[in-house]
């Protein structure tokens, strides 16, 4: 699997206190994505579900984790990958939100089987409304965990769209949806 970045604490992508996984390999390369450095798969990010199930357990040692959100990239496009890293993060934390430029009905049932929270959709920039959780309107939240639909449903009333900046070996790493033109 490819995974460039685990980021701590995120508070931008969901409620509470979050690891942010950002997996690269992207074919969509939608304009105006926040993330182009992630659309190719690059050897130096190859590793292992159980080498990023160690990062995240080397952060919950000394921190609260409330969830995770996985982004990229798409991390549907290493579908397998994916469900070998969701099982092992469930043992930390259910709360697991997941965005995706393909919609549901593309994704097979046992991808979404461990997942809480799913931002489906390709991302449009031209629908870039400044949107909670939403790079774009057009994309969908869907509350796939029925037991975490009252946190999100408040999450999405009280919050507004934040962004969160993480300093890191490779420089300024800058979280959350973006306006147009970021």
């Amino acid at each position: 699997m490819y995974v460039a970045r685990v980021l701590y604490p995120v508070e931008v992508l969901g409620p509470g206190k979050r690891v942010g996984i950002w997996f690269c390999g992207c074919p969509r390369r939608c304009k105006g994505c926040s993330n182009p450095e992630l659309w190719k798969f690059q050897e130096r990010y190859k590793t292992t579900p159980e080498t990023i199930f160690q990062l995240v357990q080397d952060i919950a040692k000394d921190n609260s984790i409330e969830g995770f959100t996985i982004s990229g990239g798409d991390p549907m496009y290493q579908p397998a990958e994916l469900q070998q890293l969701l099982l092992l993060l469930k043992s930390i934390s259910d709360d697991i939100v997941v965005y995706t430029g393909y919609n549901k009905k593309e994704l097979k049932p046992e991808w979404l089987a461990n997942i809480s929270v799913l931002i489906d959709g390709e991302y449009i920039e031209t629908l870039n409304d400044n949107s909670l959780l939403r790079g774009s309107s057009n994309q969908n939240i869907i509350i796939l965990d029925e037991r975490k639909k009252d946190r999100y449903e408040d999450y999405l009333k009280r919050e507004t769209n934040k962004i969160q900046n993480f300093f890191t070996a490779d420089g300024a790493v800058s979280v959350g949806i973006h306006r147009p033109g970021f």
